[in-house]
């Protein structure tokens, strides 16, 4: 319980620790067998139709300085909606399943103020697999932002190069709820020098 409240794994146990040495610890977790499959389809959690399972293998932040891999027993239900089969979607996980959501966000936090490259080093991943996840995180932000844009008291602009060529992206974030409210790319200026 201890294991499982430090991970953060709602509606899933810890089963067994697979393998520990000084670097990194493997630990086996699995859904509760009365919990329903979370359909990624309708929405909509399914007492009936699981189909079968798999184990799938993702990164969680660390425990003190060991590296902490997840082997995650995951669920394919039989959605009634369509008759088809999903793989389960755990609210923990990220969508390709090799890291977790923690992870992902301690990345967003180190990119914040490192370099990837830096943030890769740190992390024993490489800067491309880093560059990755930050995308997805930023796209995710960008969806959550509040539309129509409520009243702001406090503000934050800020603006990055987004290609080559003098292209910069503007974005306004309200400090108060931490979400981007507007956004957008300045168009090119040809006639500088």
């Amino acid at each position: 319980y201890t294991i499982k409240s430090l991970l953060g794994i709602e509606k899933y146990k810890v089963t067994k620790i697979i393998s520990r040495d000084e670097v990194e610890i493997h630990i086996q977790v699995e859904p509760y067998k009365r919990s329903g499959c979370h359909c990624p389809n309708c929405k909509e959690i399914h007492k009936k139709g699981k189909h079968s399972s798999q184990t799938v293998v993702a990164e969680d932040k660390r425990l003190g300085d060991l590296r902490v891999y997840l082997h995650v027993v995951k669920r394919k239900c039989y959605c009634p909606k369509d008759g088809r089969i999903y793989n389960e979607e755990i609210s923990w996980l990220n969508k390709w399943s090799r890291f977790t959501t923690r992870f992902s966000k301690e990345v967003n936090r180190l990119t914040a103020i490192t370099t990837n490259q830096e943030a890769g080093w740190f992390l024993g991943l490489n800067d491309e697999v880093i560059y990755c996840m930050d995308k997805e995180i930023l796209e995710n932000l960008f969806e959550e932002r509040l539309i129509p844009t409520p009243a702001s008291l406090n503000i934050s602009v800020d603006e990055v190069a987004w290609k080559k060529r003098h292209r910069y992206l503007t974005n306004v974030i309200d400090t108060d709820e931490k979400v981007v409210i507007w956004n957008a790319i300045a168009p090119i200026n040809h006639n500088l020098t």
